[in-house]
């Protein structure tokens, strides 16, 4: 019998493998909720440059290799024309809406519904704000963006949470936020909650026939590896007044919310785009 002999493995092989690893990487930690313990302020010794050194937990900031956000370089997207379109069931529950000391965020309470990816049901939790948007396109970060949490109940699921983002430009107000404007402004400089009734999810409106798809993390500490995020391509309006509600509501010490963009090493960015075809045969 000959000795086994093992064949060359391809660059595109060890892409593969790079990606399938990092679908497999846990995640056991949530979003920071206190703002005291971090912020978005240069010089502050909080700021983004410094939350990988604050906390052992949060080593990932600093650390890690699939932090998000991420440019979506058109450069570097890959069509997947098999991811399908995205698979969303979610219905009316009641919510509160948050002041977190750094965004806003409507909380579910009970059954808000869920997103399907790759077979895996993942109930939406929470959606929050950011401006400007964490991501950019081809270089160009947006006014806004929205980020809708969804974690998986199934203990044998090992990356946890699934982020559905929408970024935003100036233009028309959004509908949606003009029906929070009121306990917003009530809110202002104020870090608490309230009950805000039923909040139908499907009201935000959010499509799926196109959208980025890659590999990331929390964008605030602990900055958790292993979060599957989709961003949809189609840019959603808001106005000028909503986006500097939200500002002053939440961060009228700074500028922004918004991480920097982080480094996007070997990571694939996956396009999926309802109707045209891949050109990676």
């Amino acid at each position: 019998m000959k000795p086994h002999q093992s064949k060359p493995i391809s660059i595109f092989s060890v892409l593969f493998l790079v990606l399938f690893s990092q679908y497999s990487t846990p995640v056991t930690a949530q979003e920071v909720e206190d703002e005291r313990e971090f912020d978005y302020l240069q010089g502050s010794g909080k700021g983004p440059k410094q939350w990988g050194e604050m906390k052992k937990e949060w080593a990932a900031c600093k650390n890690g290799g699939m932090q998000s956000p991420i440019d979506l370089s058109s450069q570097r997207v890959k069509l997947i024309p098999n991811l399908g379109k995205l698979n969303t069931a979610y219905k009316p529950c009641n919510a509160t809406v948050k002041n977190r000391g750094h965004d806003i965020s409507i909380e579910w309470v009970g059954d808000a519904g869920s997103l399907k990816i790759n077979g895996t049901e993942y109930l939406l939790k929470q959606c929050h704000w950011h401006s400007p948007s964490e991501h950019s396109i081809n270089g160009r970060r947006y006014d806004m963006e929205l980020h809708m949490v969804h974690l998986s109940p199934d203990p044998n699921v090992t990356n946890k949470i699934a982020v559905v983002a929408a970024l935003y430009k100036i233009g028309r107000p959004d509908s949606f936020l003009s029906k929070l404007t009121r306990d917003i402004k009530s809110m202002t400089d104020q870090k608490e909650e309230r009950s805000a009734g039923i909040i139908d999810p499907n009201k935000i409106k959010i499509p799926g026939k196109s959208y980025y798809r890659y590999m990331g993390s929390l964008t605030v500490p602990p900055c958790t590896e292993g979060v599957i995020w989709t961003i949809n391509k189609k840019i959603r309006t808001v106005s000028r007044d909503q986006v500097k509600l939200f500002r002053v509501a939440v961060h009228d010490y700074a500028e922004t919310n918004a991480r920097p963009v982080q480094p996007l090493n070997l990571r694939e960015i996956h396009v999926y785009d309802q109707g045209a075809r891949s050109t990676n045969n």
